[in-house]
């Protein structure tokens, strides 16, 4: 492993322990502190569907978020990380109730490291089957 992708790898981590705490508290300051000043980020469903840009808009989108789970998300395995020089890929199950719910999910994130910073997000998501 290149020097360029151990410390992307290493901000990438940070960040996604930051969005795990986010998912489990509704705390996005420490995540979103971490974000670049011209952030996108892609979702794939709902009033956030498609490419998104700045940090506002990912603010707007994590607290939407938080609404949705209110009482928290957990990840409840983190079974893969793939990375090279830019990018970091986390693919993870999640669970806690959505809209007071029981909901179960397949995630896959990717986070573009610049610098120090995020300065990307793309989710993609399906259902693991177990949701029912």
């Amino acid at each position: 492993m290149t020097q360029a992708q151990t410390n992307t790898l290493a901000i990438a981590q940070a960040a996604f322990e930051k969005l795990t705490h986010g998912l489990a508290t509704g705390e996005w300051e420490a995540f979103l502190d971490m974000l670049t000043e011209d952030f996108t980020f892609w979702f794939p469903v709902g009033k956030f569907n498609g490419l998104n840009e700045g940090k506002d808009r990912a603010r707007e989108f994590f607290q939407y978020v938080s609404e949705a789970y209110s009482e928290g998300l957990s990840i409840t395995s983190l079974d893969r990380i793939t990375s090279n020089e830019t990018t970091v890929v986390f693919e993870f199950r999640d669970e806690g109730p959505m809209w007071g719910k029981p909901y179960k999910n397949r995630v896959a994130i990717s986070f573009d490291v610049r610098g120090d910073k995020i300065c990307a997000y793309r989710e993609y998501l399906g259902s693991d089957g177990k949701s029912n």
